[in-house]
C-alpha cells in the first residue's frame, strides 16, 4: 500500500505528535509513539520525536514496513461489499469475530485472505463493530488504519445504519421503541442487563415483519450498540429471542439465537455511500417455515 499522507487541521495547531497521530490512526498512544520511535512517521522527510508540537498545515507521512503477516483460518467467507477501504462479509453463525489465539478460526483471520490489509502493522483486517459468535449477517471491516479510524468516527457521529432480523416468542405490538438504562448485571458479571440504575443508555426501534403461531419476526434498528443489547432488551420486554439459551428460550425450531444482522449502511471511506443486506440464513429460513 501507498504511505499515507496527512496533513494537520490548523485547529489543530499544539497538538502533541502522538497524542494527534493516535486520534487519527485511531490506536492507542502507546503504538503511535512506537511508530514514531521507529522512524515510521515522517513530517518534510525527517523522522519526527512523538513529543513534536504540531503547529498545524503540515503534512505528516506514514512510511510503514510491510505488514505482519497472520496465519489465515477458518471458514471462505461471502462478500457483500469491497472496495479500497473496507469490505463487508456475511459472518455464519458459530464464528467467532476476534481471534482468540493465532490458530483457532474467526472473522478476522478467514477474512485475512481476502486481499491486502494493513492495520495496527498486521496483515488482516480491522474491526470496526462485533457481533456475537451465533449472529449472523453483515460486518463491516477495515482494511487500513486510516479507514478503521474513518469508520470508528461513522459509528461514533450515528452514520451507520444497523437493521437486525429477530424471530422472537410472543405477541409484540406492531412497531414500538426501547429506550433503558444498560449495564452489566450485578448477580453476573457475565451477562447485561436493563434493571439497574445506570447513566449509560441503550436505544432502538422495532417493527413486525411477520406474525408466527406464538411468535415474530421483528425489524429491529440499533440506535446505540451496546454488547448483547437487542437480546436483552427483547428478552427484558417479554419477546424473548428464540434459540438464545441466556437471554431468551429454547426453540426446536433453531439451535442457535434466532438474530440476524440483515442490513447495514454506512459512509466508505472510499468514496459514496454504502448499503448492503445479507440473504437469511438456511437455518432462520426453515424456522420460519416450521413456525408459519
Amino acid at each position: 500500500m501507498a504511505p499515507p499522507r496527512m496533513e494537520v487541521p490548523r485547529e489543530d495547531a499544539g497538538a502533541r505528535l502522538d497524542a494527534w497521530l493516535a486520534r487519527r490512526l485511531a490506536v492507542t498512544r502507546q503504538r503511535a509513539r512506537a511508530l514514531c520511535e521507529r522512524g515510521e512517521v515522517r513530517i518534510r522527510g525527517r523522522a519526527c520525536s512523538p513529543l513534536r508540537r504540531l503547529f498545524g498545515g503540515e503534512e505528516v507521512e506514514l512510511v510503514r514496513p510491510e505488514p505482519r503477516a497472520r496465519l489465515a483460518t477458518g471458514p471462505d467467507l461471502d462478500v457483500l461489499h469491497d472496495d479500497a477501504a473496507c469490505l463487508v462479509v456475511d459472518k455464519p453463525a458459530g464464528l467467532a469475530v476476534a481471534r482468540s489465539r493465532e490458530a483457532a478460526a474467526s472473522v478476522v483471520a478467514a477474512a485475512a485472505r481476502l486481499g491486502a490489509f494493513e492495520v495496527d502493522g498486521r496483515g488482516e483486517p480491522g474491526l470496526c463493530h462485533r457481533l456475537d459468535r451465533d449472529t449472523t449477517g453483515c460486518l463491516l471491516l477495515a482494511r487500513t488504519d486510516l479507514a478503521l479510524a474513518a469508520l470508528k468516527r461513522a459509528f461514533e457521529a450515528g452514520q451507520v445504519e444497523k437493521t437486525y432480523l429477530a424471530l422472537v416468542a410472543g405477541a409484540p405490538p406492531d412497531r414500538g421503541a426501547l429506550d433503558t438504562a444498560y449495564a452489566r448485571d450485578p448477580g453476573d458479571p457475565r451477562r447485561f442487563t436493563t434493571r439497574v440504575a445506570s447513566a449509560r443508555r441503550a436505544r432502538l426501534t422495532f417493527e413486525v415483519a411477520r406474525r408466527l403461531p406464538g411468535a415474530a419476526l421483528l425489524r429491529v434498528r440499533l440506535e446505540t450498540g451496546r454488547t448483547h443489547q437487542i437480546r436483552v432488551q427483547l428478552a427484558e420486554s417479554g419477546w424473548p429471542v428464540l434459540g438464545d439459551a441466556v437471554y431468551g428460550v429454547a426453540s426446536p425450531s433453531i439451535d442457535r439465537q434466532a438474530l440476524h444482522a440483515w442490513r447495514l449502511a454506512f459512509p466508505s471511506p472510499a468514496g459514496g455511500r454504502v448499503q448492503v443486506e445479507a440473504p437469511l440464513p438456511a437455518d432462520l429460513a426453515a424456522a420460519l417455515s416450521t413456525l408459519g
